[in-house]
């Protein structure tokens, strides 16, 4: 079963943690499932970019992102080559080490 390594994160996850994972979640929903509470404003619909996470590890095992995706992605805070929705990424059968971003811009709220 794959893991998901997440990297310390102040607010969200300070110790970071090692989570069991399941081909096929969406790595928003294993992060929710296991108490890491990442933003998900659009109630993971693809329509926001709020659960913005890179991905240090693994990301060359996830399906391409979609072109609805890649556009939102361009508005995220601190996009980097293999940034992804956390929404739309699906586990596959590789170890993640996954980072969640400082900051997150949330239409929403602003």
């Amino acid at each position: 079963m794959p893991q998901l390594i997440v990297l310390p994160h102040v607010e969200l996850c300070p110790e970071g943690a090692l989570i069991e994972a399941k081909q096929g979640e969406t790595i928003c929903d294993v992060l929710l499932a296991n108490g890491i509470e990442i933003e998900h404003a659009c109630e993971r619909s693809c329509a926001c970019t709020t659960c913005h996470i890179i991905l240090r590890e693994g990301f060359h095992s996830l399906s391409s992102a979609e072109e609805i995706e890649e556009d939102l992605l361009d508005k995220a805070w601190g996009l980097e080559p293999t940034s992804r929705l956390s929404c739309q990424a699906r586990v596959a059968d590789q170890n993640l080490v996954v980072e969640i971003p400082k900051y997150t811009i949330n239409m929403v709220k602003e």
